[in-house]
């Protein structure tokens, strides 16, 4: 019954952050928002929204494991799994606007993550620096593309405008998919855990954290079959930046949580080291199949020192 209750709660994280972007993007062209704004905050918030709910979720449900190995599995799992999938299935061009932008911000969001860990707390303070770190890079980040004349990798959209009413429903229809799917997935997470004998740690950094990714995953492979290699890295880049500032954010001020010690012993240099990677690979004009080999090959050795560590 709890493997039901898990795959329902993906399954609706991902209808509910499906309608959710659709809503809010369709209010916000109604009020006139540029498609910048839309991209750096709409689109960025909604395909993590699965992540943040499920991370508050867990906190006020007393399995701090789900809540912090969600957002380090998932960072991990956005670099060395969906990069290297995309990139696997079609050689992706690396972006040229913004890409040392928001490559600092991401290591910088990832240093923070690591000090977080190691501190062993998410305290109210660290959730309040977290979120003013967002909005200091948001201001940046909006600042450095109307400068620089960029739609913040948004294109304008002409698919038929929803009316108000549509718009709305679409909006508060996935916002109450994702509640209700963040709850089933954590719940079954937990008896997932409870039932094979493992932390919730291991199963919020393995199948939670893979499961809340899958909106970066699609995008990330619809956006490498199309050519747009850009939009796939990027995608991939301002998720993790989300993860930690945001999600986390939010996370230490609604409910402050410990840190698992064992998150330490090797998941977050794993998703620091993924991280400084990620900038390497920044440096190359395109990733070919042979990086998102490497990068995918990496995953799984990860994947498999978890699993020997778990019998």
């Amino acid at each position: 019954m709890f493997i039901i209750e898990t795959v329902a709660g993906l399954v609706l994280l991902v209808a509910g952050g499906d309608l959710l972007i659709r809503g809010a993007t369709a209010i916000a062209r109604r009020l006139g928002v540029s498609p910048l704004l839309i991209g750096l905050t709409l689109l960025g918030f909604g395909t993590s929204t699965p992540e943040l709910f499920t991370s508050v979720t867990a906190a006020l449900d007393g399995a701090p494991g789900i809540a912090v190995g969600n957002v380090v599995g998932s960072n991990t799992a956005n670099i060395l799994l969906i990069l290297g999938m995309a990139a696997l299935l079609r050689p992706l061009a690396v972006p040229v606007s913004g890409k040392w932008r928001d490559g600092i911000a991401t290591l910088a969001a990832a240093m923070a993550c690591t000090a977080l860990v190691a501190y062993g707390e998410l305290p109210r303070l660290a959730g309040i620096a977290l979120l003013l770190g967002l909005a200091l890079y948001l201001g940046i980040a909006y600042r450095h593309e109307r400068t620089a004349g960029g739609d913040g990798g948004v294109a304008e959209d002409d698919s038929p405008l929803p009316g108000w009413g549509r718009a709305a429903a679409f909006t508060l229809a996935g916002f109450a998919l994702i509640f209700l799917g963040a709850d089933w997935l954590v719940t079954g997470a937990i008896e997932i855990a409870a039932a094979a004998g493992v932390s919730d740690t291991l199963v919020g950094l393995t199948l939670v954290a893979v499961g809340t990714s899958l909106p970066e995953l699609v995008t990330s492979i619809i956006a490498a079959l199309r050519r747009q290699g850009d939009i796939a890295i990027g995608n991939v880049l301002g998720s993790n930046i989300y993860n930690v500032l945001a999600i986390l954010g939010v996370t230490a001020l609604v409910q402050p949580i410990p840190v698992p010690a064992e998150i330490l012993l090797l998941d977050i240099w794993v998703m620091l080291g993924a991280t400084l990677a990620l900038l390497l690979l920044l440096t190359w004009r395109r990733l070919g199949r042979g990086a998102g080999a490497v990068l995918l090959g990496g995953y799984l050795a990860y994947l498999t020192v978890l699993a020997v560590q778990a019998t």
